[in-house]
């Protein structure tokens, strides 16, 4: 088995940070750079109200919350908001404070607590839940080979950005809406297709005050 460094050992959330914007992982992760918004607020609101909504679960499932989890096959380390134990078989629980959608995203970073849950409890996991507190929804995924497969990448590329320790050019879309690293990741400057736009912007901006002092 693999020998992971401290380093080397990546962290659940970093999967669903890392897959939706690397650029993000990396201010994070790399950059220690952390700014609160209406939607990490409700990210954060979410999983503190997991333990509330566990309470609420069939009396005949065993509930285990905030339970600290790693794989040594996989290098991951984290902790999962609600793991149900259903005869023995333990079935992950991500609470996610938006309305009812589909995400890969979020997808790898169950994928991965069923993976370390795997290892912890010896049994297969081979389902889980993202709950969906807006709308009550519990959706389910099913760990496929693909997904399992997926991680696995992306566990990877996350090491070897790390090894690298160079911040990801930025990406400017859709994404960057409701981020809220926006103003520290400042996208509209440097993204790569539109730096240079943004510079010869600025520069024409100073040559019109030169003009006009």
């Amino acid at each position: 088995m693999r020998e992971w460094d401290e380093l080397d050992l990546v962290p659940l959330s970093a999967l669903q940070h890392y897959s939706y914007c690397p650029r993000q992982y990396g201010l994070i992760y790399l950059e220690q750079v952390w700014d609160e918004n209406i939607y990490t607020m409700k990210g954060r609101w979410a999983h503190e109200r997991a333990d509330e909504e566990a309470d609420k679960l069939r009396e005949d499932v065993q509930i285990l919350t905030a339970l600290p989890v790693g794989s040594d096959l996989y290098g991951l380390v984290g902790k999962c908001d609600v793991v149900e134990l259903h005869n023995g078989i333990p079935y992950p629980v991500e609470y996610k404070h938006g309305r009812l959608k589909s995400s890969i995203h979020d997808e790898l970073q169950l994928c991965g607590q069923a993976l370390c849950l795997e290892e912890m409890f010896g049994v297969p996991v081979v389902r889980g839940v993202v709950y969906h507190i807006s709308s009550k929804h519990r959706r389910e995924v099913e760990f496929t080979p693909e997904l399992r497969r997926q991680v696995w990448e992306v566990a990877e590329e996350i090491r070897e950005l790390n090894a690298s320790g160079v911040l990801p050019q930025a990406v400017y879309d859709a994404r960057c809406t409701d981020c809220s690293l926006q103003e520290s990741c400042m996208p509209e400057v440097t993204d790569g297709h539109l730096s240079q736009d943004w510079a010869d912007w600025s520069e024409a901006k100073r040559a019109l005050a030169v003009d006009g002092s």
